[in-house]
């Protein structure tokens, strides 16, 4: 049966609950190693926040286009209205004219509902210039 460790030597080898002082090479290699692994979080995080923002525009375009719909939809109810108003001008054209402000007014609402959604502010992956910032100062830090 193979031993699990090498017998020990004549000289003392450190025990490797001590700690040893690094190397410049080891501490510069694990540098390389901590700093590769950052960028490769960073950048998931990038990515995962630059898919969010993708799915808030996609979901402010489904917002204008139904607003647009709508206000589509109050026009022709609108333009009947004005017809009815010609044609009678009482009491169907009043309720035509109601109905027909009424889906204005949500449509607006809808569209403006949907503009917010598409605002820069929202669209910027604010975490991951957050992160960015904080790993720069901390390898300021390091370094100084």
């Amino acid at each position: 049966m193979a031993q699990p460790y090498p017998p020990s030597s004549s000289h003392a080898s450190p025990r490797p609950t001590e700690p040893q002082p690094d190397s410049t090479t080891g501490l510069l290699s694990r540098l390389v190693d901590e700093l590769s692994t950052l960028l490769r979080k960073e950048l998931a995080l990038a990515k995962a926040e630059l898919s969010e923002s993708i799915n808030q525009a996609k979901i402010g375009a489904i917002s204008l286009a139904a607003g647009g719909a709508v206000l589509f939809a109050a026009l022709l109810v609108l333009l009947s209205a004005a017809t009815f108003a010609l044609a009678h001008v009482v009491s169907d054209c009043l309720a035509a004219l109601i109905i027909g402000v009424i889906t204005a007014i949500a449509g607006f609402v809808m569209l403006q509902s949907g503009k917010k959604k598409f605002e820069a502010s929202r669209l910027t992956p604010e975490r991951t210039q957050d992160a960015f910032r904080r790993d720069k100062e901390m390898v300021e830090r390091r370094i100084s």
